[in-house]
């Protein structure tokens, strides 16, 4: 039976796992087909396919990228795409040149609020200097006693209205998905629940996705609700999207599933891996 996994992340983005260690994780826990989908870069996804061919796991070469839609942060991860397209590539790397930028006004907002030194211990965690991210700056609060766990710390300090949160313009939709189609990828809307709108404004921006040329809508992941699962089944069964599964995996600790334990799909769902034929379909 196909156990297939397509949103985790590496510490090349933030993750706690290298590479390697999350595509072990997630063979142990009965993983058939995995995806490396670390943020705005594609620099482990060479190790995570090395040891996914040592393991007998299909390996499927991911992104997830990072967007702004009318004041909103958004993500579009791309799956099965050619990590060496030049056009993709250069769309990330200009990405993740404003990180740094955004990193230094979180610092700043923080050193206000009385937490001195949160870029210097960001980047004791941050792993790939170049995405420089909230879980980073989290990590560092909580080791410094100011919080018990990485999601007290974002309900604290890092989300919108909070301290140190700090608004950033990423790529347009538009963009990322055109890089992601022209890399050969499908692009699918990331974890759709997670976004703080109405059902007016998410059918806009699901309108919007698919008018751009959006493929796919993650259906199942950790942190939507049943309710969730089949509002979004209903969505791909009506616009003719296919449906996507990951964990949107992180590292112990701080994910509320591991690579592999989520529930299937809804069984009215064209699951996205069928795009790719054997040996993902069965």
């Amino acid at each position: 039976m196909q156990n297939i996994d397509l949103h985790n992340h590496s510490r090349v983005s933030d993750g706690l796992l290298t590479p390697a260690e999350l595509v072990r994780l997630a063979a142990a826990n009965g993983v058939t087909t995995l995806a490396l989908t670390d943020h705005d870069d594609t620099e482990g996804l060479a190790e995570a396919g090395e040891a996914a061919r040592g393991l007998g796991v299909h390996f499927v070469n991911g992104v997830e990228v990072s967007v702004t839609w009318q004041q909103h942060t958004v993500h579009i991860v791309g799956l099965n795409i050619d990590p060496a397209n030049a056009t993709l590539l250069g769309g990330l790397a200009g990405i993740r040149s404003g990180r740094m930028e955004r990193a230094e006004k979180i610092a700043h907002e923080l050193a206000k609020a009385g937490i001195p030194g949160a870029l210097e211990g960001a980047l004791r965690f941050a792993h790939n200097p170049n995405i420089v991210a909230r879980p980073h700056f989290a990590r560092y609060i909580v080791e410094q006693g100011l919080a018990r766990d990485v999601r007290a710390v974002f309900k604290r300090f890092l989300v919108k209205g909070k301290t140190g949160y700090v608004k950033h313009r990423w790529a347009a939709l538009s963009d990322a998905v055109s890089w992601i189609r022209g890399a050969g990828g499908i692009p699918v809307l990331a974890h759709p629940g997670r976004y703080a709108v109405g059902r007016g404004v998410m059918d806009t921006l699901i309108d919007e996705f698919v008018a751009a040329g959006g493929q796919a809508i993650e259906v199942v992941t950790c942190n939507h609700t049943r309710d969730q699962m089949e509002l979004f089944a209903a969505e791909t069964t009506r616009r003719g999207l296919m449906a996507s599964r990951g964990s949107d995996y992180h590292g112990p600790g701080e994910s509320y599933l591991e690579p592999g334990k989520l529930p299937p799909l809804p069984p009215q769902c064209v699951p996205v891996w069928q795009a790719w034929g054997e040996p993902f379909i069965h």
